[in-house]
C-alpha cells in the first residue's frame, strides 16, 4: 500500500460515512458527496499513482503533455493516445474549455511560461498562480457548454528547494476523475520542477465538492477493502521536459509511460466503470 492508496481509501470511507446523499439536478444520479476534502503528498511517498485498480497510465500522461502545448483540438497530438476529450469537442474538434488553451492562450497571456520566468526570477514568489477558469463565462448560469474546468487553477511555489504544487478542483468525481487528476497534475510538478532545476515538494489536491456518484458505490466499497503489494514510484524529473512537452513530442509521453509501468504494479480493473456527463 503506498500514501495515496491509504489517503484515497481514507477518503472513500468518509464520503460514505459522513456524506450527504442527494440527487444531482443536472445528472439526474443520485451522489453522495462531501464538501472541502484534501490530499496531500510529499516527495518521498512517491509518484501518487493509485494501485488500487489499474490506472491507464498513457491517458493521464499524454493529456498533461497535451495540455502543455497549449492546444484545444484533440486532433493534434493527443488522439493518438486517447480518445478521452473527443466527448468534449464540439462539431468542429475543438475543446471551448480545454486546460491547456486556457493556461497557454486565453486572459491574453501565456501564464506557464509567464510562470517559469517569475520563478526563474524570484523562487520567493506566492504569486505563482495559473487558472482555466474563466469568469467572462463559465459557470454561474452562464450559456450550458460541454465542459467546464474541474480543475479550475493551481498555484506553484518553492519553499526550500522544492516545489510544491497546490491543485485546486470544484468537482471531483472520486471513481473515475480523482486518481486520473492527482497523477497528471502531479506529473505537470515534475515536469515544472526538473525544468527549474529544482525539488519535488508536496503535492496537495484540494476539492470543493468530492463526490461518488450511485453507478460506482458497490465500486468503491469494493476499493476500500482492496491491499496493494505496490511499492513506492520514483519518477525523477528532466531539465528538458517541459520544452519537450511545448512542442507535442510523442516520444516524452513513451518514455514517461516506460518508466511509470516499469515499477506500477496495480491490482485488477474494475469492470464495467463509466463515466458520467
Amino acid at each position: 500500500m503506498t500514501e495515496i492508496d491509504r489517503q484515497y481509501q481514507k477518503l472513500l470511507r468518509l464520503i460514505f460515512d459522513e456524506g450527504v446523499e442527494e440527487v444531482n439536478a443536472r445528472t439526474g444520479h443520485k451522489v453522495k458527496s462531501l464538501p472541502g476534502v484534501t490530499v496531500a503528498i510529499e516527495a518521498e511517498d512517491g509518484f501518487p499513482l493509485l494501485s488500487l485498480r489499474k490506472i491507464p497510465v498513457r491517458l493521464f500522461t499524454a493529456e498533461q503533455v497535451w495540455f502543455l502545448t497549449g492546444s484545444r483540438r484533440p486532433d493534434q497530438f493527443l488522439r493518438q493516445f486517447t480518445k478521452i476529450w473527443d466527448d468534449f469537442s464540439s462539431l468542429s474538434g475543438v475543446v471551448t474549455a480545454a486546460y491547456g488553451w486556457r493556461w497557454r492562450n486565453a486572459f491574453g497571456r501565456d501564464q506557464i511560461t509567464e510562470l517559469v520566468r517569475l520563478l526563474q526570477h524570484d523562487e520567493s514568489s506566492r504569486q505563482g498562480v495559473v487558472l482555466a477558469w474563466d469568469p467572462g463565462g463559465d459557470g454561474l448560469g452562464a450559456k450550458t457548454k460541454l465542459n467546464v474546468p474541474c480543475p479550475f487553477g493551481f498555484t506553484v511555489n518553492i519553499i526550500g528547494g522544492k516545489l510544491n504544487l497546490h491543485n485546486l478542483v470544484r468537482s471531483n468525481d472520486m471513481i473515475l476523475g480523482f486518481p486520473h487528476d492527482v497523477a497528471g497534475f502531479a506529473l505537470l510538478q515534475r515536469i515544472l520542477a526538473g525544468h527549474l532545476g529544482v525539488g519535488v515538494g508536496r503535492y496537495t489536491h484540494s476539492i470543493s465538492h468530492g463526490h461518488i456518484y450511485d453507478i460506482h458505490y458497490d465500486a468503491a466499497r469494493e476499493l476500500i477493502k482492496r491491499r496493494s503489494r505496490q511499492g513506492k514510484i520514483k519518477l525523477e524529473p528532466q531539465a528538458d521536459w517541459l520544452r519537450r512537452a511545448m512542442k507535442g513530442d510523442k516520444d516524452l509521453v513513451v518514455e514517461i509511460v516506460a518508466e511509470l509501468e516499469r515499477q506500477y504494479l496495480p491490482l485488477a480493473p474494475i469492470p464495467g466503470l463509466k463515466i458520467v456527463l
